[in-house]
């Protein structure tokens, strides 16, 4: 090689070098949920917004792996694990505890940032919520404990429903809390509450069918990712059966449902986004106390109101966070 050939390649060497080493360089962050991406990609959206109001931007300076389980709990920890070997430099372990435990039980040490809506203090997730400790913090969407409330909603808007399904994932961390809080509540107001339980997608068409055999008149659906996940086909057999039923986020009453009453799972995933970009500037997931909301929505779907013979009460209706015409 010529003298002067030399020089130029060292003096470009380094320009390609950096440019590689720019994009080994750019963080990888793990996005595990136990649902899937078709029907979660509100969530997924909501958390790169709040990635990109911490300074990062997917493909620009930061890389997201997702890993999904498809409604298959059990797949969970094995997934974390993937990331885990990924050299992941920061896990949203979303969905609900189910991911969170199985983030956990993976690293001690990478930054977890779990959604969930039951209580992480309760579940071993953290030592308290303002001084989480060790390497877990996160968003809690509390919106486990409403069930009561969702039944009193639904029962004023639909005062002829007596026998109400609650329609919920029995694997769930919170399961049996968010059973009985129904079912007491239910009980004070002289209403019964029964439960049907899917574990997985091929499971949802048997529990619908449950509902009717059972002579349920309404329904309730259960703070879970899956049944969220699976809102298509349970508000398609809710038209058919002419059944009022609430959910527990806004998506429910988008996608038909007569209602839906809790917080923001928007917000949740954005506040997720902001927290997994804290952690990427270096701060500590001890140091981050777990964000709990402050706005609650009441949403009406008054098309499916109308469809099935009812006038919400003006009063719930002046209240109402959202009503789809």
């Amino acid at each position: 090689m010529r003298r002067r050939q030399f020089l130029t390649f060292l003096g470009t060497a380094p320009m390609w070098a950096s440019r590689g080493l720019a994009q080994q360089s750019m963080p990888v962050v793990g996005f595990l949920n136990p649902a899937s991406p078709d029907t979660y990609s509100f969530a997924v959206a909501a958390f790169r917004e709040g990635l990109a109001k911490a300074g990062f931007v997917e493909g620009k300076n930061v890389i997201i792996e997702y890993r999904w389980s498809n409604g298959d709990y059990n797949l969970l920890p094995t997934l974390a694990r993937d990331l885990v070997a990924r050299n992941v430099v920061a896990i949203a372990a979303t969905g609900d505890v189910a991911s969170a435990r199985a983030a956990q039980s993976a690293t001690r040490s990478i930054p977890i940032v779990f959604t969930i809506g039951a209580d992480p203090v309760r579940h071993g997730l953290v030592a308290s919520l303002n001084r989480p400790g060790a390497n877990v913090t996160g968003v809690n969407l509390f919106s486990s404990v409403l069930s009561g409330k969702r039944v009193g909603l639904l029962t004023e808007i639909a005062p002829r429903a007596r026998r109400i399904a609650l329609l919920m994932n029995p694997d769930n961390f919170s399961a049996e809390a968010e059973q009985k809080q129904a079912q007491d509540d239910a009980r004070a107001l002289g209403r019964e509450v029964f439960v049907v339980n899917a574990r997985n997608p091929g499971e949802i068409e048997g529990a619908l069918a449950e509902v009717v055999r059972l002579k349920g008149d309404s329904f309730v659906t259960a703070s879970d990712p899956l049944i969220l996940d699976r809102r298509g086909p349970i508000l398609q057999f809710a038209q058919q059966h002419a059944l009022p039923g609430i959910g527990f986020v806004r998506q429910y009453a988008v996608a038909g449902a007569l209602l839906s009453y809790g917080p923001s799972i928007t917000w949740m995933y954005g506040q997720a986004g902001v927290y997994v970009g804290q952690t990427l500037k270096g701060v500590k997931p001890a140091d981050l106390p777990v964000m709990q909301p402050t706005h609650f929505e009441t949403v009406i779907n008054l098309k499916t109101a109308k469809a099935l013979g009812l006038e919400p009460p003006p009063a719930i209706l002046a209240q109402a966070s959202e009503v789809i015409e």
